[in-house]
């Protein structure tokens, strides 16, 4: 169920943005989950697919078989992807989001004493 007005669930209405978006916002949309290993190794949830990105199905009738090397990106659609092609700009951006997301956690939406209280 649908709670926000202001977004469609449309398919044709969502494809025609994705496709005449501007390519940084393009880039967003094209972002998909880290496989569970790479989520622990790098501190991060999710990164746009670049070609030569290794990624495996999750839904479908292709789910889970083998894991493809990105050819072309098109649209992002069920992969999770296992083996990130490496560069200077992509480790940049890595080292970004790690680090919003331990600044994040030090954060934190309780203090250590209610934590406390909560647990006893």
């Amino acid at each position: 169920m649908k709670f926000n007005p202001f977004v469609t669930s449309d398919r044709s209405k969502n494809r025609k943005r994705h496709f005449n978006a501007p390519s940084h916002i393009r880039r967003k949309i094209m972002s998909s989950p880290l496989s569970k290993e790479l989520r622990q190794k790098y501190n991060v949830r999710s990164m746009p697919i670049r070609k030569d990105d290794e990624v495996q199905v999750v839904r479908g009738h292709y789910k889970g078989q083998q894991i493809g090397k990105v050819v072309q990106v098109y649209r992002k659609n069920k992969v999770v992807i296992t083996r990130l092609k490496l560069d200077k700009d992509c480790k940049k951006i890595l080292e970004r989001k790690a680090k919003s997301r331990q600044v994040g956690k030090e954060k934190g939406k309780y203090k250590e004493e209610t934590i406390e209280k909560m647990q006893e």
